[in-house]
């Protein structure tokens, strides 16, 4: 038995579990690696070949690794439970007018929660993954930290991580830039692995057509979901588009209507299907609301909080004024934000540390004249 204890290291095949697990193994650490398998893309009938977590090949190279530094690897099946949970809740958004964000909610509900069942079930300590962050236990919480190299930084999708699950985490790759993971992987010998290219889709989307996903989940809905307006900020009908679950805030291509200038999706309302458009600056808000937030640096925020707000995951940020009041927390940006989508990851820090985080719920310093925009950003 090692004197550092025994750890379950999420291994998906790519660069940064691989490079975490000979790193604990090298530490001393008595490694057991565990290779999630999450989706079948193939069944999904997308046209691009499967690659990534899920993949065989990625699969075949984690166990490889394995074989090659003597420690036990398992293959376990989550497909059920990540289809039930990550796919279902991703179709639903989409109907309910919502962008959503599967890799936050697999990494919550799915992926930590497996882990640490099975590091119970083979006595293991620890749980340990790839993922660039950072975590330290401060006044009696665990506080996720951004990490070092910020350029990769995988802190935003971590939010939802609980105390217990913290309490037994290990980021081996946190403290380390990419370049530096990279140089370790070929002095380890694994040069193909270093110079592999890595994808950024969802897992379950590689081909990155989340329209003609949920076309083929659900082969009826454009029978279901009516041609409806696209209409300008001020109401004025611009022409016809093909249901509302196809549309997302932000979105400027792809919109089948050729309108002179750019046009951007600034609002979707479910109940009339309705599209609002406008230009660039139509898409700034001043603010949002919280719900189903998760705070890691704290128990409960000290009254109000200056914070910087990230909106999405490439989002650099923005200075704000964060309040809990309730069951929610009030944001208030120091300049306005553009494209804030209901559904989407609000996630606060605090310098490098990671206050919390929670799913979007609605926004305001709306621009827009039409009416009911609130009906379809309740959570």
């Amino acid at each position: 038995m090692s004197k550092k204890g025994k750890v379950l290291v999420a291994m998906s095949g790519g660069i940064d579990s691989t490079v975490s697990a000979v790193m604990l193994h090298e530490q001393g650490y008595e490694v057991v690696g565990i290779t999630m398998k999450t989706w079948d893309y193939a069944s999904s009938g997308g046209s691009k070949k499967e690659t990534g977590c899920c993949s065989l090949d990625s699969i075949n190279d984690a166990r490889q690794v394995a074989v090659e530094l003597g420690f036990s690897h398992f293959i376990i099946d989550i497909r059920e439970e990540f289809g039930d949970f990550v796919i279902n809740n991703f179709v639903d958004e989409y109907l309910a007018g919502r962008t959503p964000n599967p890799c936050v909610l697999c990494n919550t509900h799915i992926k930590w929660e497996a882990l640490l069942k099975r590091a119970d079930m083979m006595d293991c300590e620890f749980i340990a993954t790839g993922h660039y962050a950072q975590v330290r236990k401060e006044s009696g919480r665990y506080v996720i930290s951004k990490g070092l190299d910020e350029n990769k930084d995988q802190s935003y999708v971590l939010w939802g991580v609980s105390q217990e699950c913290l309490s037994r985490t290990l980021f081996p790759v946190g403290n380390f830039h990419k370049p530096a993971i990279k140089q370790m992987a070929r002095d380890m010998g694994y040069v193909a692995l270093a110079n592999k290219a890595e994808s950024y889709e969802i897992c379950f989307v590689p081909d990155n057509d989340y329209r003609g996903f949920l076309k083929r989940q659900m082969p009826d809905l454009e029978k279901k979901v009516d041609d409806g307006n696209f209409v300008d900020v001020n109401g004025k009908v611009l022409g016809k588009h093909h249901g509302y679950p196809f549309y997302t805030i932000g979105q400027r291509k792809g919109l089948g209507v050729a309108f002179g200038k750019p046009m951007f999706v600034v609002e979707i309302f479910l109940e009339s299907n309705t599209v609002v458009l406008g230009e660039e600056a139509d898409l700034e808000r001043s603010g949002m609301w919280v719900g189903k937030f998760n705070l890691q640096k704290y128990e409960q925020l000290p009254g109000k909080v200056n914070a910087i707000t990230k909106v999405r995951y490439k989002h650099s940020g923005e200075s704000s004024v964060i309040e809990q009041v309730g069951e929610r927390i009030k944001v208030e940006f120091m300049a306005p934000v553009s494209a804030i989508a209901p559904g989407q990851s609000a996630v606060f820090y605090e310098g490098n540390d990671m206050l919390g985080g929670g799913i979007i719920f609605s926004n305001f310093g709306i621009n827009t004249n039409i009416d009911n925009h609130t009906e379809v950003v309740h959570v």
